[in-house]
């Protein structure tokens, strides 16, 4: 079994820290890219049981979750104190508190899918032909979502909009401080209903499928459930963390096996190349998302995977 060399490394590594966070699918990129290449990537980077290329993609996805840790790492400590607090305390009284659980509940339902059904479907579908279908179809749900998505809460009545107003008050402090965008940001999201909020983490369960997107999906999903752009985007990304680090953590070890050896230098580099290329696409995405949609990834989408699936079926 042929080894990943350091160009393959570092070109999947910045297309996996990229397309990881925008809402095109990494997976169905992943598998996408070495079959219209050919050659010696289409033989190298072949996804596959015990392949090296599935190892150096855990790997990847291990930094794709850093890069977001490091990114949200102010938010992330007032999220888990919330629920450090809230269990020491048990009680759910502060928006922190409330978002940490929601996010615990959100990511049950993924990560019992991911468990059962990841192998199965990626030995049956991680394929070019299934890839180019599910990402041409990735590209109309989110065109459908910008077209039949609920109005933005923000966007609500007055009278509406009162019973939204973003309240601190029972935190304990003594001294008025500055709330910041991110805070009060994370208190609308702590609103969600209980259902809500699992049902959006759900969404992610369909990205089990190679070139359906985990962000974009879950997105689609907040979108469907009132949020805006920006609001949906981070929940998306908030409940991404967990999951692809709990997940590569988890399949890390397959990189260290004797025959994986030759791979785990070019391993590092991609990896390295995918923690900086996440970060940039994250902070570029928080602000595209405050005013901008997801019709430009949706028509990107459909169009690579109906050109993707003409070039392997004709």
């Amino acid at each position: 079994m042929s080894a990943v060399t350091y160009v393959e490394a570092i070109v999947v590594g910045a297309l996996q820290g990229v397309s990881e966070l925008f809402p095109v699918s990494s997976l169905g990129h992943s598998i996408l890219l070495p079959a219209l290449v050919g050659g010696t990537w289409q033989r190298d980077l072949s996804i596959g049981k015990d392949s090296p290329y599935l190892a150096v993609l855990v790997a990847m996805h291990v930094a794709t979750a850093l890069a977001l840790v490091l990114f949200f790492r102010r938010d992330w400590v007032r999220i888990i104190g919330g629920l450090l607090t809230s269990i020491r305390h048990r009680e759910v009284r502060t928006a922190d508190q409330r978002l940490a659980w929601l996010l615990v509940l959100a990511t049950i339902p993924v990560g019992i899918a991911g468990l059962l059904l990841e192998s199965v479907l990626r030995d049956f579908l991680g394929k070019p032909v299934p890839s180019a279908i599910f990402l041409a179809l990735n590209g109309g749900v989110l065109f459908a979502a910008e077209r039949f998505s609920r109005p933005k809460r923000s966007a609500e009545p007055a009278a509406r909009r009162s019973e939204d107003t973003v309240d601190f008050s029972a935190e304990e402090t003594l001294v008025m401080r500055a709330v910041t965008v991110e805070e009060t940001t994370d208190a609308r999201l702590s609103k969600l209903g209980v259902g809500e909020a699992v049902l959006i983490g759900s969404a992610q369960i369909l990205a089990l499928l190679p070139g359906i997107s985990r962000s974009g999906i879950t997105m689609v999903a907040g979108l469907r459930r009132g949020l805006g752009h920006e609001d949906a985007a981070r929940f998306a990304w908030l409940l991404a963390t967990p999951v692809i680090l709990a997940a590569g953590v988890l399949k890390l070890p397959s990189l260290f096996t004797p025959e994986n050896s030759p791979s785990l230098g070019p391993a590092l580099v991609g990896s390295l190349v995918a923690g900086v290329a996440s970060y940039i696409a994250v902070r570029f995405l928080t602000k595209y998302f405050e005013t901008r949609t997801l019709t430009p990834f949706a028509i990107y989408c459909f169009v690579a995977g109906i050109g993707s699936l003409l070039f392997f079926t004709l």
